[in-house]
């Protein structure tokens, strides 16, 4: 059995990133795997065997000289998480060091420190901050891939925030851990999605280095069928890429109602002036699965790359068939079985398609065995593993 070093920068349910970290975690403990956590020392952190290990936490957030100081240091140097990382390689002695969302608050010199051991490196992807320093491949709410191929974008453009001194630390980032430096550490990279992973040789990154493994449920999933509402559901960031604004755009002159489930920078600016749209804010899965199930069908508005969202896929897996935005990774988690696609952005043809799934008639049960299926924790694991022994 392989023994596995996982590190992520956040340790707690931040977001889909540490999810999926946390449950491929779980998942190879269950396998009988030894497996350590590597992350950083955060207040919401869920205790960990290893924590002593954690380098002190970064406020990329914080003002002050001291405070950008020690982020910057954090950024080009690293050289807490150098000492702990090396002391925990030491210590655990893993046979793979698999790393997902890192940037920042840990650093990318974790592959180097672990390939110059000789340890295999695998890297999972849960944003474009590869290829795009500030992670979405958005400016100013449009689509933008200039940094693909150099990331002076980032620093010309200010899109970190609009703010300079953001920009160029995503800048000086980028420069030191470029393309040649992770790939010469890094044995493989797997991306959840096939889009992102086109976009990353795109970007000139090497297609051999490439595999593409779906994300899977770790949640608990209900046994049997429910009836199905009369209500449609959106899950996820209230922020401007997510098309938040879109739906309500589409859903206004429609009779039906709107369940909005998540938090995020918008969820005070969006005006409750229907009966027919509920804002829920942010419900934990023992709640939100009832909610998901129940619904008529999801959709998934967004206007940016999506990768892989753990959202369709749960959805799909509770029997609640998907409308979704033709965008990044989201089509090929849609078929003619189990849901519809529409234009990103476009109001018309997101409110014609709402109408359309209505009319629609959907094997329920079908739509959840499929999904269960694909994206069952089973075949997840075995390619995994496949990926680890290669």
């Amino acid at each position: 059995m392989k023994r596995v070093l996982i590190a992520n920068k956040f340790y707690y349910n931040r977001g889909g990133d540490c999810i999926a970290a946390m449950a491929m975690e779980k998942l190879l403990t269950t396998k009988g795997h030894d497996v350590a956590f590597f992350s950083m020392q955060y207040p919401d952190n869920f205790p960990a065997q290893w924590e002593s290990y954690f380098p002190s936490q970064v406020d990329f957030q914080q003002g002050g000289l001291l405070a950008k100081g020690k982020a910057l240091e954090r950024v080009l140097c690293a050289s807490e998480v150098k000492k702990k990382f090396a002391q925990l390689l030491e210590a655990f002695q893993p046979d793979v060091v698999h790393l997902h969302n890192i940037h920042s608050q840990l650093s990318p010199v974790l592959a180097e420190l672990a390939h110059q051991k000789e340890i295999k490196v695998v890297w999972t992807m849960h944003d474009y901050k590869l290829i795009c320093p500030a992670y979405t491949c958005l400016r100013e709410g449009n689509l933008c891939e200039a940094c693909f191929r150099s990331p002076i974008s980032v620093l010309s453009k200010r899109c970190m925030k609009g703010s300079l001194a953001a920009s160029a630390l995503a800048y000086l980032e980028a420069w030191v851990w470029n393309r040649r430096r992770l790939e010469n550490s890094t044995d493989f990279f797997i991306s959840p999605s096939r889009f992102l992973a086109q976009k990353m040789i795109e970007a000139g990154f090497s297609q051999r280095k490439m595999r593409v493994i779906p994300n899977f449920s770790s949640r608990v999933l209900p046994d049997e069928m429910v009836k199905k509402s009369d209500y449609i559901c959106y899950i996820g960031r209230l922020s401007q890429e997510k098309g938040v604004d879109t739906l309500l755009k589409a859903i206004e002159s429609l009779p039906y109602r709107l369940l909005v489930v998540g938090t995020g920078p918008l969820e005070h600016t969006f005006p409750n002036t229907s009966g027919r749209v509920e804002f829920l804010g942010f419900k934990e899965w023992d709640e939100l699965k009832g909610i998901l199930q129940k619904a008529r069908f999801m959709v998934i508005p967004s206007e940016w790359y999506e990768n892989n969202p753990l959202s369709v896929i749960e959805s799909l897996s509770l029997g609640t068939p998907v409308l979704g935005a033709n965008i990044g990774g989201i089509p090929e988690l849609i078929n003619e079985n189990n849901g519809m696609l529409f234009e990103a952005g476009n109001v018309e043809d997101l409110r014609e398609k709402i109408e359309q799934m209505f009319t629609r008639t959907f094997n329920y049960t079908d739509i959840c065995k499929m999904a269960r299926e694909q994206y069952s924790a089973a075949n997840y694991y075995n390619k995994l593993i496949e990926i680890y022994e290669q």
